[in-house]
């Protein structure tokens, strides 16, 4: 049964376009590792150096999202850091309809979904030169309150994911939601 049952989750991410998935906490050693495995597989697929590239800045910028703020995190026993904290998430690489797929999926706080809703629909109406125009004036400007980083991850995924993006949220009770996205090159 054992065998079977995981042949047929084989088949289905097959079947789907999956080339690599990994459920679980990520670190960034995580992270660097997967990062050559499908630089490696891009390379056997002769993708373009471009597409290479912004496929790479797309999962890199995902997967610190799932890093920086999933709320399912656990914190190792005396743990002062960020960098002793372990946060779960769901990462997918697939082609579907001749574009590349990076697609991320983590837990987050529900009175975050508002706020994240609002940034990503604003990133999403805006062109590339808007883009590259809030990308810098948000470099300027600092780290935004709450912030991990310098804020500008979802816009360096909208700048590189060339066939846009799409995202997602799942209620899953008072406390958490499901957050999705992918972003298509």
């Amino acid at each position: 049964m054992l065998a079977q049952e995981q042949y047929e989750f084989r088949s289905f991410l097959r079947d789907k376009g999956i080339l690599f998935c990994y459920s679980g906490y990520l670190t960034e050693d995580i992270l660097t590792g997967i990062g050559e495995a499908i630089q490696k597989k891009l390379e056997l697929e002769q993708a373009s150096r471009q597409t290479s590239r912004s496929l790479f800045s797309v999962f890199v910028e995902q997967v610190q999202n799932i890093i920086r703020y999933s709320a399912e995190s656990e914190i190792l026993e005396g743990a002062d850091s960020q960098t002793n904290e372990l946060r779960y998430g769901v990462l997918s690489v697939g082609r579907e309809g001749g574009k590349y797929v990076v697609a991320c999926c983590n837990l987050i706080r529900t009175e975050d979904t508002s706020r994240l809703e609002e940034s990503l629909k604003h990133i999403q109406s805006l062109d590339r030169a808007a883009l590259i125009s809030l990308y810098k004036k948000t470099l300027k400007s600092g780290r935004p309150e709450g912030s991990k980083g310098a804020g500008v991850g979802f816009i360096d995924i909208a700048r590189h994911a060339t066939q846009g993006f799409t995202y997602d949220f799942m209620k899953i009770d008072e406390n958490f939601s499901y957050f999705c996205l992918e972003a298509y090159v």
